[in-house]
């Protein structure tokens, strides 16, 4: 299962996430401080080490966490593509902070000096798992062993790996995950309606490079817009020219829209309106929700 189309294509801000929280495990391994990360009761109440708060948030512990971690990451930026890239900037905001505050509160309600939470974004990706139970569909299932599997099985499969991966100190960290998505689902403060000023929402799309194998509708239209034209045979003037008509729409770009969370017959009415551009049609089907 894969979360649309391959790259960050439309994703402009889980990208330089995804880089961040990669350099940040990186360099707290390279400099042997991966095992100080993460929050406890002394760096909150005791020594207020806000920085270490800061960098528990983005960093990784282990490798293996750091895999399954950016890969739900990665996955998981078919929400940018569905509520668009400022609002998503939010929901990245508001999820982290708001299980930063339910960490502390948990440390403070255990006052256990021996837990250590296990670092890294927690919050944003255990989050993103309420609108992936809610919002995407089961498009295939499999039984294997007579057990019944779904294509998002691997998905849950993965977040309960990294739940575990520590036990108590990663589980505390994944349940204040669920509350803040929980929160955001539910709309509180009407967080779901705030938005950024343009110019941040456009500053990370100055930061993503075009990914191989995608080009612009608008660049593409230019090219061929530039391209010399060939000669057309007259037509017939007693009968009316003929009106091209849009093709049906290609299965991949209809799975594209699907695994989005759209359904297959409003995807492939969009694509036929959108003139088969996926990007055209994303945005059809997101105004008709709105609406």
């Amino acid at each position: 299962m894969n979360g649309g189309p391959s790259g960050f294509n439309n994703a402009p801000v889980t990208r330089p996430f995804i880089v961040a929280s990669a350099i940040f495990t990186v360099f707290s391994g390279i400099q042997g401080r991966a095992h100080k990360l993460g929050l406890s009761y002394q760096d909150v109440y005791q020594k207020a080490n806000f920085w270490k708060i800061v960098e528990s948030a983005f960093a990784f512990s282990s490798t293996p966490e750091l895999m399954f971690g950016l890969y739900m990451l990665y996955y998981f930026r078919v929400f940018e593509r569905q509520i668009g890239s400022n609002k998503y900037s939010v929901f990245i905001l508001f999820s982290s902070i708001t299980s930063i505050l339910c960490e502390v509160l948990a440390l403070a309600l255990l006052k256990d000096t021996s837990l250590k939470f296990t670092p890294g974004p927690y919050g944003l990706i255990f989050a993103s798992f309420i609108p992936f139970y809610l919002d995407i569909p089961v498009s295939t299932k499999i039984r294997v062993f007579g057990v019944q599997f779904s294509d998002k099985s691997f998905i849950y499969l993965a977040g309960l790996q990294l739940l575990l991966s520590s036990w108590k100190r990663s589980i505390f960290p994944g349940i204040c995950g669920f509350v803040a998505g929980s929160l955001y689902r539910l709309n509180f403060f009407y967080i779901r309606k705030a938005k950024f000023p343009e110019f941040i929402s456009s500053f990370f799309v100055r930061l993503s490079w075009p990914s191989i194998g995608s080009m612009p509708a608008t660049y593409t239209r230019n090219v061929m817009g530039s391209l010399p034209s060939r000669a057309v045979r007259p037509v017939e003037p007693n009968y009316p020219a003929p009106v091209p008509s849009t093709p049906e729409p290609s299965e991949a770009s209809i799975a594209t829209l699907v695994s989005m969370g759209f359904d297959r017959s409003s995807a492939r009415q969009a694509l036929i309106r959108g003139r088969n551009d996926v990007n055209a049609a994303t945005n059809i089907l997101l105004e008709s929700q709105s609406q």
